[in-house]
């Protein structure tokens, strides 16, 4: 799968994460590449997508109605859903493709690929595009039994309170974070508890870009990082709102810097602020 994949500044580190839109029309008809996106609305994918791209709700797909995450059962029942299988090479895009990514690594899915650019710029390219809805044959996709030791539970995660280890690390805005909203938007309904959770290191995900939306060089971002104390000699875990976030710095963290030991708290903060027993600062 090496011409599938993206070559960019950091050559190495970059050769297992992303595909190149161009390589990925070139294989839209290759029944061994599938696509997904991942997104937190179904309105946009419904108005064109991909072809025979499946669909993830970031929320209804990927989290229960308390915005807990799914298990490893109802992950592999995801996946058959969508008629996955394990040595598919699947390619994640849309607004929440990291996430989609990570959950695949972490369940041990290898050939996992997260599509340089956006939705918008490959329909812009006048690359194909449809509203034709897939009907993905259901399949019988088993997960490894290898524990995913990429993700942290929430009860995992209030054990270590006031240990030091792992650093937790924040990526939303500097308003939640502080505690001046709940959700990115600012939307108040459904909303639960604003703040950080306690110990938190705060490091905005928008700082890991430059202003064209691209990852700053490796350099910069190992800085920035190690700026904040978040060095490769400790144990990270990272979460945002629903994980997104969280896994786009994660993705940083492991896969182009290399640190051995990167985790996303996927339930975040809507699962932590939305109960009642979980410590909050502001």
């Amino acid at each position: 799968m090496t011409d599938s994949i993206s070559i960019g500044a950091d050559r190495g580190a970059l050769s297992d994460v992303f595909a190149e839109p161009a390589w990925l029309a070139e294989h839209l008809n290759d029944p061994g590449v599938r696509i997904v996106e991942v997104d937190v609305s179904r309105a946009a994918y419904e108005r064109g997508h991909i072809p025979g791209a499946v669909f993830w709700n970031a929320y209804a797909d990927l989290h229960h109605a308390d915005y807990s995450p799914l298990d490893r059962r109802e992950f592999e029942d995801l996946l058959s859903r969508s008629g996955l299988a394990p040595n598919d090479t699947i390619v994640f895009y849309g607004y929440g493709h990291y996430l989609g990514f990570w959950l695949m690594k972490a369940y041990g899915h290898e050939r996992a690929l997260v599509m340089k650019g956006t939705r918008e710029g490959w329909r812009d390219a006048g690359r194909s595009w449809t509203t034709d809805l897939p009907k993905p044959v259901t399949s019988s996709y088993t997960l490894p039994e290898a524990e995913a030791t990429q993700l942290m539970s929430l009860a995992a995660l209030q054990g270590t309170l006031g240990t030091g280890d792992p650093i937790i690390l924040d990526v939303r805005s500097d308003a939640e974070f502080a505690g001046e909203r709940f959700w990115p938007s600012g939307a108040t309904e459904g909303a639960g508890r604003p703040g950080h959770i306690p110990g938190a290191v705060h490091l905005h995900a928008d700082l890991l870009r430059t202003a064209d939306g691209a990852f700053k060089n490796a350099a910069e971002l190992r800085q920035l990082f190690q700026d904040h104390g978040v060095v490769p000699e400790r144990s990270v875990v990272t979460y945002c709102t629903i994980g997104i976030r969280a896994s786009e710095a994660a993705l940083v963290l492991r896969y182009l810097l290399g640190y051995p030991d990167a985790r996303v708290y996927d339930g975040s903060w809507a699962e932590w602020g939305t109960r009642s027993e979980t410590p909050i600062e502001t």
